[in-house]
């Protein structure tokens, strides 16, 4: 790909933030919306999980297929493709007749989704090769996820109240429609100088993998135990297949290389539990806020703002701290508020107390906020950028594999803690095990962040980048690991 001017380039980011957007905001707007759905459904626990993670379960299987197919036949053309199928899912959300169509209709969304995010990252990755210029874009695409914060409970709080819950997919539509002609116009064809072949057998691990893992956890509550260890058990064979399979292939799905640097581990572990917390932050509260406390779906988004303003300001300031500083202090940060967030409603009942839970909120957001630069950063940059699309597709599997783990592992607590009592009362009981995951998941982001962050940790980087550009024939094109690495900004 030819070097565009600077005007080009934002113009280039503004489009690939465009599809961000659609994607963040879909997550944050079902979640305000689960109420009204269930009671119109009439779904359970476990059926509101499967309308999350039925999305969240098929992104994160696809998304490294979507990013090396990217890197293979074109970026621009696979990202296309997926606004396309995200905005054809979104107006079959809004017509579904039951749950069963409604979770259906999310998997062809998700199908489209795993074509976006991943593949628009690494078009910012090959448009931005100055390292503190990609740091500054990736700040700029982590604000996106805060804005999506910001608005979705407000706006699909309004649209609920308004109009209906199947409202809150009409909102893809237009913004789809735009991303899509801009793309075509203004975003140039990219793709590696060779072509990553397909792997079927990693792909359909994978799924396995994913999907039994997931449906074993939020079945547990409801099913035999011999129920869910089957599907546990495929899961082990499923990751040990991986473990055992990848490593012999030429050009696997998951290159189990990438792992030997540190830092990048790190960002995938954080990643999962990061937005693992997300995830379940969001579910309980959204459910406490209105089947407890009685708040109409707006109200709830309101309550929800000081968590979503706090992660739309905090996300550019990560991504210029990380671009200057490194991500150290992002990763420290981010792991303090995000484990006195869960710690004070799981140990002290926040949610009980208005200022409390105004606490709560706003340190979760300021965590949040903190997290994702640093994660998208350490991912992408050190790598060739030949695979950045299999690089950017790991970090982005690593975030929708921890948001399905979190609804699924959240859910399933809450569910066991529910049983057949007195919703209203039992919920605050049945709630402190989800509280006390998310606090032990920010705690994970905290030791990570001290301990891949070091000197040690930045060699394993830089000895990972230079075996790769080895084994994988080193020179020019799109592959020159030094050029794109910058021993701080990497790391």
């Amino acid at each position: 790909m030819s070097e565009l001017s600077p005007r080009r380039r934002m113009l280039v980011l503004a489009i690939c933030c465009m599809s961000l957007l659609i994607v963040s905001l879909d997550v944050t707007v079902l979640n305000v919306a689960l109420p009204s759905m269930e009671k119109d459904l009439g779904a359970s626990v476990a059926g509101m999980q499967w309308a999350l993670d039925a999305y969240t379960l098929v992104l994160a299987s696809l998304l490294m297929l979507s990013g090396s197919t990217a890197d293979r036949i074109g970026r621009r053309r696979v990202f296309k493709t997926g606004l396309v199928l995200f905005t054809l899912g979104s107006v079959l959300c809004s017509l579904a007749p039951n749950l069963d169509s409604l979770i259906a209709f999310r998997m062809i969304q998700a199908i489209g989704g795993s074509m976006l995010n991943p593949v628009a990252m690494s078009i910012i990755t090959n448009t931005f090769t100055d390292p503190r210029e990609r740091a500054k874009a990736i700040g700029v695409w982590g604000a996106v996820v805060g804005i999506s914060m910001a608005a979705g409970p407000i706006v699909g709080g309004l649209l609920v109240d308004s109009v209906g819950w199947r409202s809150i997919f009409w909102l893809n539509l237009p913004v789809g429609l735009a991303a899509l002609l801009l793309t075509w116009r203004f975003v140039p064809e990219s793709r590696a100088p060779k072509a990553r072949r397909p792997d079927p057998v990693g792909q359909v691990l994978v799924i396995a993998l994913l999907g039994s893992l997931t449906y074993a956890i939020i079945e547990a509550p409801s099913s035999p135990v011999t129920h869910t260890l089957a599907f546990g058990s495929v899961a082990l064979a499923a990751l040990l297949g991986l473990l055992y399979y990848e490593p012999r292939r030429k050009e696997p799905l998951i290159d189990l290389r990438f792992f030997r640097s540190v830092p990048f581990s790190g960002a995938t572990v954080v990643a999962v539990s990061a937005f693992g917390a997300l995830s379940g932050f969001l579910f309980l509260s959204t459910l406490y806020l209105q089947n407890v406390r009685g708040l109409s779906a707006l109200h709830a988004g309101l309550w929800m703002l000081p968590m979503a303003v706090m992660c739309f300001v905090c996300a550019p300031i990560s991504g210029r701290l990380v671009g200057s500083r490194g991500p150290r202090f992002s990763l420290l940060t981010a792991g303090v508020t995000m484990t006195a967030s869960g710690v004070l409603f799981a140990g002290f009942d926040g949610e009980t107390s208005n200022v409390t839970l105004v606490i709560g909120y706003f340190l979760f957001g300021l965590g949040f906020g903190f997290v994702n630069a640093p994660i998208t950063n350490t991912a992408v940059s050190g790598m060739p950028r030949s695979q950045a699309g299999v690089a950017a597709a790991i970090a982005s599997t690593s975030r929708q594999t921890g948001g399905t783990l979190g609804v699924a592992v959240i859910g399933a607590a809450l569910a066991s803690g529910i049983g057949a009592g007195p919703y209203k009362e039992v919920f605050a009981a049945a709630a402190r095990p989800g509280w006390w995951i998310i606090a032990g998941c920010g705690l994970a982001v905290l030791v990570l962040g001290a301990v891949t962050t070091g000197g040690w940790a930045r060699r394993t980087a830089e000895r990972t980048a230079e075996r790769l550009e080895i084994e994988d024939g080193g020179g020019g094109g799109e592959t020159g690991v030094r050029g794109s690495m910058g021993a701080r900004t990497a790391m």
